[in-house]
């Protein structure tokens, strides 16, 4: 019989519909529950990606033994992270204080007031490698409960107490003002020390792709003509590209290597990475040209319109990394790996052999069990491009009739802003009105679906219907940054409407009196800390991406309100930018765009004129940091909404650009190359 989370909308909850664990979703009746049996919460963490959360379901929650033991002595809680992002933050940030790591699946043992005493990730069926059985765990953790319940809430309210003591604002600035030259520069060399010069990317193993840091980087180049700073987002750029990492046949990216190398991925595909490295690899071409990076930019645009959009236009949160093998057996990379034989089978003896010498498949494997990863060599080697092109068509029509990896359907508004500042920018960039459309149709699904009466946002949706959930800080600021992205490539002024909708509430609901930022509303459900991280992990954190999103919103409509608020968020990175770089990316990439301004351009004309699309296209292709670009015709309604545009006649009869900075405006231009070159940073 299906227990309670078949109710659910949450495919990774439905994944576990038919444990025989007797599941609650995250709920006042489920902590009810537990003060009414007097037995603690088991609260387990994952997502629907997730490899290990899968191994653990197959292993313990599926085992009748485990879930006798677990409903007798326990209620179990299953929360998706992806949903609940504010529950995952606050338990996570104990169990990393307690255990000095995190991961999921994340096991917390809390009391029935919320309260956590005992965490973990992933606990094995049988003692391994140090660790505990998960049974072990369990046996344990009742017997502390039954014997010693007041030493339990002792360690409870201890944790409890450490955690609500912990706050941000010593780490602020008195002044609350955003980093100055020194500042970014002393971040640029913490970068350039972790910098892996022979691989690319920073640090060891796992590597994750440094999209934000990349950011940042590019911007930094564009600022000053840092050669080392753009020297490292070209040599990161190419060796995830070559690497095993990306998707040489389909193209995406998985979520990470486990090796320095890039070469073996954990072969989940996430939406926000590939949402930020397509815009970081279109920025890139729009830096230097590469062709490398423009093939990256519109394979992995396309890879997400082909593989992650909806019926509805919106964009699927994730592709998981595990497939059916062929034997019924789900291992994790079974979709997208090959072996020499199984090349001879799709191409023939010679092609098969100019396939595994050209995407590095050999007998003894470079993943698992003689099987490879394909990756492209390390330099570009002269090919019959005819027979490569035959090849990667024979493969992908071959690996499309394997077990496909399940797709998890929910559309995530904050993972869906990235996509649509992507999908718009790398449209316009290079000629793809087919993706500017795709970005259109998931705004409009937003304003649709998530976003109430109130202009308040659901954080999620499956299949047309919103989500329970409220959105949380990255879902308001990262709708805002796609929007405005848009609003940029269309010149439609509604779009910024709504970005100041957003960026109104992340004023009222999510912003204290001293400009820190918390990622819950203040009228959200309590939780026993009110969680705040301003550090960039996999996507820009709610406060720096609101920073980015108040800052350019001010450049289009002159709201000094919005101006402080974006300057005294930047505040945090001025903390941060000199001891963790690495995890302030996306700050460090928006105070770039303060400290050049941003460039504010008005593009004015009428819309079909070739100049005015030409002005539009190299306003668009600056590489000033954070440049806004506002485009409309003279005279148009759209001003009001884009106050950038008022007053800007047309010059002789001609379409023209206005370009302002600093509250200084420089004389309107009407031509598109020297429009350009006042925007090349």
């Amino acid at each position: 019989m299906p227990n309670r989370l078949a109710h659910e909308t949450s495919p990774y909850l439905l994944q576990h519909a038919h444990n025989p664990v007797d599941w609650w979703p995250w709920s006042p009746e489920a902590f009810e529950e537990a003060r009414r049996r007097q037995v603690p919460v088991l609260l387990s963490v994952g997502y629907s990606s997730c490899h290990w959360c899968h191994v653990m379901a197959g292993e313990s929650f599926e085992d009748p033994a485990v879930a006798d033991l677990v409903n007798e002595y326990f209620v179990a809680v299953k929360v998706d992270r992806e949903e609940r992002p504010d529950v995952d933050a606050v338990y996570m940030e104990a169990v990393q204080a307690a255990t000095g790591q995190g991961g999921w699946p994340m096991t917390v043992f809390l009391t029935p007031d919320a309260e956590p005493f005992y965490f973990g990730t992933y606990f094995p069926p049988e003692p391994r490698h140090g660790m505990p059985s998960f049974g072990q765990v369990l046996e344990g953790v009742r017997s502390a409960w039954a014997d010693r319940r007041d030493e339990v809430g002792e360690v409870a309210g201890r944790i409890v107490a450490d955690l609500a003591g912990r706050s941000l604002t010593a780490a602020l600035p008195a002044d609350r003002r955003p980093p100055g030259p020194d500042v970014l520069h002393t971040a640029l060399m913490g970068l350039t020390r972790e910098f892996d010069a022979v691989h690319g990317g920073f640090g060891g193993a796992p590597k994750f792709p440094p999209s934000m840091v990349l950011e940042f980087l590019l911007r930094h180049h564009a600022r000053t003509g840092s050669a080392g700073a753009l020297e490292m987002v070209q040599a990161t750029c190419a060796a995830m590209a070559r690497g095993g990492i990306y998707d040489q046949l389909g193209g995406g990216f998985a979520r990470y290597a486990v090796d320095t190398t890039w070469t073996v991925p954990h072969f989940e595909k996430m939406l926000y990475d590939n949402a930020l490295l397509c815009r970081t690899y279109a920025h890139l071409w729009r830096a230097t040209g590469s062709d490398l990076a423009r093939r990256i930019a519109v394979e992995t645009a396309d890879f997400m319109v082909r593989e992650l959009r909806t019926d509805q236009g919106g964009f699927a949160s994730a592709l998981d990394a595990d497939s059916d093998d062929g034997t019924g057996r789900h291992a994790e990379g079974a979709y997208y790996v090959w072996t020499p034989e199984q090349l001879r089978t799709v191409l023939g003896e010679k092609d098969a052999e100019f396939a595994a010498t050209y995407f590095g498949v050999t007998e003894e494997g470079t993943f698992e069990e003689g099987t490879s990863v394909l990756q492209l060599p390390d330099t570009d080697v002269l090919v019959d491009a005819e027979r490569l092109v035959s090849v990667k068509a024979r493969l992908l029509a071959a690996r499309a009739r394997r077990p496909r990896p399940g797709r998890d359907d929910k559309i995530i508004a904050s993972w869906n802003g990235l996509a649509i500042a992507a999908l718009a920018e790398t449209g316009a960039y290079f000629g793809r009105p087919d993706l500017i459309q795709a970005a259109t149709d998931a705004a409009d699904l937003l304003v649709r679906v998530h976003m109430d009466w109130q202009a308040r946002l659901h954080r999620t949706s499956r299949d047309g219907a919103a989500g329970a959930n409220s959105g949380v800080l990255e879902d308001y600021a990262n709708a805002a940054e796609g929007f405005l992205t848009l609003a940029s490539v269309t010149g439609e002024g509604v779009w910024v409407e709504f970005a100041g909708f957003f960026l109104d509430t992340v004023l009222l609901q999510f912003t204290s009196e001293d400009g820190a930022l918390y990622d819950t509303a203040a009228d959200a459900e309590a939780l026993i800390r009110r969680p705040q991280d301003p550090t960039d992990s996999a996507t820009p954190s709610g406060w720096t991406a609101a920073a980015g999103a108040l800052l350019s919103y001010a450049a289009l409509t002159g709201s000094d309100l919005h101006r402080g608020a974006a300057e005294r968020a930047l505040g945090i990175v001025t903390a941060l930018a000199g001891r963790a770089p690495r995890f302030i990316g996306w700050g460090l990439a928006v105070a770039e765009a303060a400290l050049d301004g941003p460039r504010e351009i008005a593009v004015v004309g009428p819309p079909n004129d070739p100049a005015t699309r030409a002005l539009h296209r190299a306003a668009l292709l600056g590489t000033a940091p954070g440049a806004v670009v506002a485009l409309g015709a003279p005279g148009s309604d759209d001003t009001g909404e884009v106050p950038l545009l008022k007053d800007r006649p047309l010059v002789d009869g001609a379409p023209a650009a206005y370009v302002c900075r600093h509250f200084t405006c420089e004389r309107p231009t009407t031509e598109a190359e020297e429009l350009g070159e006042r925007l090349r940073g």
